[in-house]
């Protein structure tokens, strides 16, 4: 609820605050007065788009400052937390306007976009009159009125269009995989036949680089290595230190033990020689190899080192690149198959959403003609009986609302064709079209937001303005409305009332507003039925309104 709303410096508002009140407040004045004015300075603080030059004559800079109370379940608690803004039980708007034309808004003291302060406004605040175009008058917003209006949850159609959504994006992937992998499939099975005919293995280069290069050596230092073998074996060191060894033995028996340690020591070294002697044997079985096994080695390592440039890959990585290879041949194998398991789980969803789209269609021509009947029980008592209210549904493209398009028409007289509310209606018909059918769509829900009727009674007089005022009282029992009337019938029924003065001297032009007590309403509701002069028999009319 909007319970206050203070203005500095815009237009023609030095200063002004307003405290506004639960139910039906009316605003009244002259023609010219500033009511307009106060629904611009509300507009500029919700972020709505209205005047280009909002500051007033001489002033730096203009502000508006409007504070709402919420209740607990308020939609505006979810914006805020979205918007990581603090939640609390009061929401302070402020917006600034500079001189030229820069524009800073704060929620709660946070400063934010005007796509935030317009996200909120949708939750708050609602304006209907003759030039509406945000509310009833949008058809883009009818669908979801008429859902609201009988409860309608399309909670199943939303899920079922989004499963749709996604196995559609499956399928169109998969096919262009597998469009992508046949436009390669001749390279693909090339590729692999030949990296399988190879064989690669990890580290496999390695070794036979090792090996090959051992084997070019081999000629070159197998016969050094022979004659290290010699040298250590029985015509060498091995043999002479068996001599030695003998030698000592048969001396050791009269050395009294000066011979064991140089024996122990013989021993230890005739074990390294073998160790040496085993090296050696080893390194010259290892040289010795067929003359062809150089060529093939060097064969099989050109021929890996070949593959891996071809395929801009190490030699190394070869076999993970292979398996790359066949795991997209496997894609081409099967995917025909995938393609055909993917269109059956397409057309599935296309039956789920199909059925889930016509049962929330009944449910939607239902409700639509339970608001024609809504309305036409309506309009009767606005002097519109003969006026044909008509919800229409067409057909329109699937989407995740469904394959209903829905329109608000009326024909102002039985035969004439049906057409869009304000195209077909004039200026007071629209205005109780509108009137209405918020009065109907109201029944559904709503009472979170603060309802603005700007001049929605102009036309309209007697028996006709006093059926549009008790209209906007039923609306208000359940959520807080704002007339700017110049109707006496409508003003008379407030449960609130503001009067707004325009001051003028040689200086300046200013608006001003006004609570006005029972007395006061009294006059001012008299001047509405008699003009600038208040006449005695005007106020007891205007008390008579006041008490009917």
């Amino acid at each position: 609820m909007l319970r206050g709303l203070d203005i500095r410096d815009m237009l023609i508002i030095d200063r002004l605050e307003l405290a506004f009140q639960p139910g039906l407040n009316v605003l009244t004045g002259e023609t010219g007065a500033g009511k307009s004015i106060l629904l611009d300075s509300l507009g500029f603080v919700l972020g709505w788009r209205g005047r280009a030059e909002l500051v007033r004559a001489g002033a730096e800079q203009g502000e508006v400052t409007a504070w709402f109370d919420l209740d607990a379940g308020h939609p505006a608690r979810a914006v805020l937390e979205e918007a990581g803004i603090a939640v609390e039980d009061e929401l302070i708007l402020r917006r600034v306007n500079t001189r030229d034309g820069r524009k800073t808004a704060w929620v709660n003291d946070r400063r934010v976009s005007g796509e935030v302060l317009r996200a909120l406004s949708d939750t708050l605040v609602e304006l209907h009159g003759q030039h509406d175009d945000r509310g009833l008058l949008n058809p883009r917003g009818h669908r979801a009125m008429l859902d609201d209006f009988a409860g309608i949850d399309g909670g199943k159609v939303r899920a079922a269009w989004r499963a749709l959504g996604a196995v559609r994006t499956a399928r169109a992937a998969a096919a262009a995989r597998l469009a992508e992998v046949q436009a390669e499939e001749e390279y693909l099975r090339h590729a692999v036949a030949e990296l399988d005919a190879l064989a690669p293995e990890q580290g496999e280069e390695a070794v036979l680089d090792t090996r090959r290069r051992m084997m070019q050596g081999a000629e070159k230092i197998r016969a050094d290595i022979a004659k290290a073998g010699d040298a250590l074996g029985l015509q060498g060191a091995e043999g002479m230190m068996s001599d030695a060894t003998r030698w000592l033995i048969d001396a050791a028996a009269q050395a009294e033990g000066a011979l064991d340690g140089a024996l122990a020591a013989i021993e230890r070294a005739m074990l390294e020689l073998d160790s040496a002697q085993q090296g050696v044997s080893a390194c010259l079985d290892a040289l010795t190899f067929n003359p062809s096994e150089l060529e093939d080695t060097e064969e099989r390592l050109f021929a890996i080192r070949g593959l891996a440039r071809k395929h801009n890959v190490l030699a190394d990585d070869l076999g993970g690149f292979a398996e790359d290879l066949r795991a997209r041949l496997a894609v081409l194998d099967g995917g025909a198959a995938d393609l055909a398991a993917l269109d059956h789980d397409v057309a599935a969803a296309e039956a789920a959403y199909v059925a889930a789209a016509d049962t929330l269609h009944k449910a939607r021509v239902k409700a639509a003609k339970a608001l024609d009947k809504a309305m036409a029980a309506e309009l009767a008592p606005l002097k519109m009986e003969r006026a044909v209210f008509v919800t229409e549904i067409t057909a329109a493209e699937p989407g995740p609302e469904g394959r209903d398009a829905v329109a608000f028409t009326v024909a102002t007289n039985p035969g004439a064709p049906a057409g869009a509310l304000n195209k077909i209606a004039s200026g007071g018909e629209l205005s109780r079209f509108l009137l209405a059918l918020k009065v109907c769509l109201t029944q559904a829900g709503g009472a979170h937001l603060t309802m603005i009727f700007d001049e929605i009674d102009r036309g309209v007089g007697g028996a006709t303005a006093d059926a549009v005022g008790r209209r906007l009282v039923d609306l208000s029992v359940k959520m807080q409305v704002l007339v700017v009337t110049h109707s006496p019938q409508v003003a008379a029924l407030g449960g609130h009332h503001w009067r707004v003065e325009k001051h003028q001297n040689d200086e300046a032009t200013t608006s001003t507003v006004t609570s006005l007590d029972p007395h006061a309403r009294i006059d001012e509701i008299a001047r509405m039925l008699s003009g600038d002069k208040v006449t005695d028999a005007a106020r007891e009319a205007a008390k008579a309104l006041m008490h009917k």
